[in-house]
């Protein structure tokens, strides 16, 4: 144990990593937290050759990276790397990873769970069976079909693939909008057309759900004129990052009954301002950023991370490396 190499990470507690996962890192790693580092950095970095960065920490800025000599990896513990500037981590000669494969089930199980709860008004229902002023159960709480209605899915990568092997069990149609065609085989698997215009997907499902990595070319993908081309029965569904749809449209077109209803694991920022206005609608569902968390999920994970850095640290072949464009 006193051989192994030394990882920075953010913490271990409510705001990092469980304590569930620690034997994972510790196992390979003599672990830091960010908080523990700034204590003495002088003392600590030059010992450092690994950075686990978990939910965008620790924060992976110009001044902490140039601080550590020994540095030879910033592995990410999930799919998307929009909070690590890879270009300039890879002109540093520092490699940078992260986990693909291993969160696309639980974070598919949650975009569906997110689709069924905005339908079914599941958390609506919940309120008003716990509400201790019930005496009795109103007719008026009506949902909306999910079984055969349209699912357009926006981003068809490992995890919107997913999302749609979950829809075809719910004999929903089935469109897709992604920078490259699918496979026949990859269609045919889950019954799913292609959509070349992104235009003609919105105007024809009655669900639209985000599964696209933020990039500059997503980045407010969804804004006003995509939501006034949106069905006013249809549900936007976002688990893929926060700017990818202008809030402020989001809202407009929520009270003005342009769409029906949103369900979003993701916002921006992470938590929303407190006097938000999309807190306030009845007609939104948020989740805080948990389409990956699950213990089984959360495990894989991290042991992945490992992987990868320990695969960089010893010089081998990285499973997960990201490459800068």
């Amino acid at each position: 144990m006193e051989d192994n190499p030394w990882a920075l990470i953010s913490e271990v507690g409510e705001q990092g990593y469980i304590e569930d996962v620690t034997d994972i890192m510790t196992q390979h790693f003599r672990i830091i937290s960010h908080r523990d580092f700034l204590q003495n950095p002088p003392l600590h970095a030059p010992k450092i050759q690994a950075i686990l960065v978990w939910n965008a920490c620790p924060p992976t800025e110009p001044s902490l990276l140039t601080s550590l000599p020994a540095l030879k990896v910033v592995a990410n513990g999930g799919v998307g790397i929009d909070h690590l500037d890879v270009p300039y981590i890879s002109s540093l000669g520092v490699k940078v990873t992260n986990t693909p494969g291993v969160v696309s089930d639980a974070t598919a199980d949650m975009a569906m769970g997110l689709l069924l709860a905005s339908a079914r008004k599941i958390v609506e229902g919940h309120q008003v069976s716990v509400d201790p002023k019930t005496t009795h159960i109103p007719q008026c709480l009506m949902g909306y079909e999910v079984t055969g209605s349209t699912l357009g899915i926006i981003g068809m990568g490992d995890i919107g693939h997913k999302i749609a092997r979950r829809s075809k069990g719910f004999d929903m149609k089935i469109l897709y909008h992604n920078r490259r065609k699918r496979s026949v085989e990859d269609e045919e698997a889950v019954g799913a057309t292609y959509c070349e215009s992104m235009d003609d997907l919105l105007r024809r499902s009655d669900f639209v759900m985000l599964a696209v990595n933020l990039t500059p070319e997503t980045t407010g993908l969804i804004s006003r004129r995509e939501l006034s081309l949106m069905k006013p029965t249809a549900t936007l569904v976002n688990v893929s990052r926060g700017l990818v749809v202008d809030q402020d449209a989001l809202v407009e077109a929520l009270q003005s009954g342009t769409i029906r209803a949103a369900a979003l694991d993701v916002t921006h920022p992470e938590p929303l301002p407190r006097d938000h206005p999309l807190l306030r609608l009845p007609n939104v569902i948020i989740t805080p950023h948990v389409g990956t968390n699950t213990y089984t999920t959360t495990r894989r994970m991290v042991q992945t991370m490992v992987d990868n850095a320990l695969a960089a640290v010893n010089g081998q072949s990285i499973p997960n490396e990201v490459k800068p464009k």
